[in-house]
């Protein structure tokens, strides 16, 4: 192998650039020609390919975003364009890919193997909602950034004596709300991995308002339900003055944190590396800090696991 590529795809996360880094940069210690597809699978198809040297990936690594750049690309889920993607990639004379991005992208890289193209997947996406990794790339980021953000809010939910409800994102994981709600003392945390009663939200809220508490925090996933309509039935059941808060992108940006740029460093490494040992169809992840692989097709068929002891923890603690 002499010549291999890199994309990022789907929403982006803080880390990814770190992820790049670490591929063009153990691409070229071992040798190897790298080149960058630009805009992701889109990009691919339209031929939006540069070769990438050392200096091409300096002064990224502590960036949010992606220097490559993203996009939806809809004729790519199609065999024609994937058929394209692969004489783009032949065209360049590039012989393996590394994709950085979540499931989707990962659905991606499962297709251009199954049409004989080896790639590996690097999991960046902030909802943490792959299997085969403890961790993904921009999830430590992203959940700081909610932290950050609830702890400000915590300031005027107490001066104002207000009950807050803050809706984050995850898609279909509740990781985001659930780490972010447990750090922050939450009285309520509902992600779409549980089922929750308005009636125990309603009771939770009105034990703490009669033993004295002048403010409360919901954290809830938009995977779960409206931040707004939840914050409307509170208000409707219990008369307390509620505000909600939708936190939206601002949890993708940002300068990535140390976790997600030591992570995004290792896997885009692990990566090159086992494209070197010839293996294909492959995602990379860390479980218990090792360093791990699995076949693609195998992780999208698993669905992601909450922790369930964490999830307990939040109640006992919310009391």
């Amino acid at each position: 192998m002499k010549r291999i590529g890199v994309l990022t795809s789907g929403g982006d996360s803080p880390g990814m650039n770190a992820a790049i880094r670490a591929v063009v940069r153990k691409a070229i210690y071992h040798n190897l020609e790298i080149y960058g597809i630009y805009y992701g699978y889109a990009g691919l198809i339209n031929g939006d390919i540069k070769k990438l040297e050392i200096g091409s990936v300096g002064d990224i690594i502590h960036r949010g975003g992606t220097m490559l750049y993203t996009a939806r690309c809809e004729e790519f889920k199609t065999l024609e364009g994937q058929k394209k993607g692969i004489e783009q990639l032949e065209k360049f004379g590039i012989e393996a890919l590394v994709v950085i991005g979540g499931d989707g992208s990962f659905r991606g890289a499962e297709k251009l193997t199954e049409h004989g193209f080896p790639t590996i997947g690097v999991p960046g996406t902030i909802d943490n909602d792959i299997s085969g990794t403890d961790y993904t790339i921009g999830f430590d980021t992203a959940l700081n950034t909610v932290i950050n953000a609830i702890d400000k809010i915590r300031d005027t939910a107490t001066s104002h004596e207000r009950t807050y409800v803050i809706e984050v994102m995850g898609r279909d994981a509740g990781d985001i709300a659930l780490w972010s709600g447990l750090a922050d003392g939450a009285e309520s945390i509902l992600i779409p991995e549980e089922n929750y009663s308005m009636n125990d939200v309603v009771q939770r809220l009105m034990k703490g308002h009669e033993r004295g508490k002048k403010h409360s925090i919901i954290v809830v996933a938009e995977g779960a339900g409206s931040g707004v309509e939840i914050a409307k039935e509170i208000k409707k059941r219990t008369n307390l003055e509620t505000r909600v808060t939708v936190l939206g992108h601002i949890q993708r940006g940002g300068s990535p944190t140390a976790s997600d740029r030591v992570l995004a460093s290792r896997l885009g490494a692990y990566a090159v590396e086992i494209l070197l040992d010839g293996k294909a169809g492959k995602m990379v992840g860390i479980e218990k800090n090792v360093l791990v692989s699995h076949d693609i097709d195998d992780a999208l068929s698993r669905k992601h696991q909450i922790d369930q002891t964490m999830f307990k923890l939040s109640k006992e603690l919310s009391i």
